[in-house]
């Protein structure tokens, strides 16, 4: 506006050393290079999960450099944020923090590029967060998901208690026998209750958003590769939220062999693993009694 640049920031308050700064930071490209690279590769993580995979590559840098270098590259995941309703109170029902204390099973949909639909059934440890399995096929009877769990159980053990939705798959004279046979305590939650199935659902949002709406599946071989390769990274690589952006498998590794976890101050110290109390659970014993 004409005005000498003393002028002008006696004015508006501001001081000439501040106007007359430019900045000595290193342009960073081989970082931002880096980081543009992870994103594309992992589009649906955030910076946090960034930040953890470049210190496992040995960048020195804090969160909140990844952080600002992540903004002005433009990274930023869009949300989809899902209206939330009031719920009333609800009482925790606990589980020892160990693996196989508790396992969720739920199935999950998508389809291939024909136009067929095909369904996953993911078993996923509630307290470990593992997925245990993710089964991909045109068509999963109960049969087929009790001969699953059978193979998982005499790879894994035994879990203290199963939790699913009271789908046909799960409440059929097939499963019913196999919990019998098998002596394992099955919980259904109660129906339009998804939220007392909650490890399993959140489970299978994440698939969905990071596998299921980024990738284009073919066939059912094709399905069950990519499936597979996916599960191995959320299993051994994929840092996870919940535990303190550890992996599955090494939270895991922090427990010893009779299930008990590690003395170090160094791991992730858990709490017994609570989530919302299934009012109107049934056991498979209560579906035989009411036939």
């Amino acid at each position: 506006m004409g005005l000498s640049e003393r002028r002008a920031c006696s004015i508006v308050g501001a001081d000439r050393k501040m106007i007359r700064y430019r900045s000595r930071r290193p342009p960073d490209i081989e970082l931002r290079a880096r980081l543009r690279e992870l994103a594309n590769e992992r589009r649906r993580f955030g910076y946090r999960r960034l930040f953890v995979l470049l210190r496992r590559e040995g960048e020195p840098s804090g969160i909140n450099r990844i952080h600002r270098l992540y903004r002005e590259e433009g990274l930023t995941v869009r949300k989809r944020r899902a209206r939330r309703k009031a719920t009333g109170t609800r009482a925790p029902i606990l589980v020892e923090a160990k693996p196989n204390a508790r396992w969720s099973l739920d199935f999950v949909y998508d389809q291939f590029a024909n136009g067929r639909r095909f369904r996953v059934l993911n078993i996923v440890d509630d307290v470990t967060k593992e997925c245990l399995g993710a089964v991909p096929d045109t068509s999963i009877s109960g049969r087929r998901v009790a001969r699953e769990l059978t193979a998982i159980v005499e790879r894994r053990g035994k879990p203290g208690s199963i939790v699913s939705d009271n789908g046909t798959e799960f409440t059929c004279n097939a499963m019913l026998a196999w919990c019998k046979d098998t002596g394992i305590d099955w919980h259904f939650i109660a129906p339009g209750k998804p939220i007392q199935n909650a490890f399993v659902e959140s489970f299978n949002g994440r698939m969905r958003d990071e596998l299921l709406n980024e990738t284009l599946f073919f066939d059912l071989d094709d399905a069950r590769e990519k499936i597979a390769a996916w599960v191995a990274d959320y299993n051994g690589d994929r840092p996870h939220s919940s535990l303190k952006y550890l992996t599955p498998a090494a939270y895991a590794a922090t427990f010893t062999a009779t299930g008990d976890r590690l003395r170090n101050p160094d791991q992730l110290r858990r709490s017994p693993v609570a989530p919302p109390a299934p009012i109107g659970v049934q056991t498979p014993e209560t579906l035989i009694a009411s036939g």
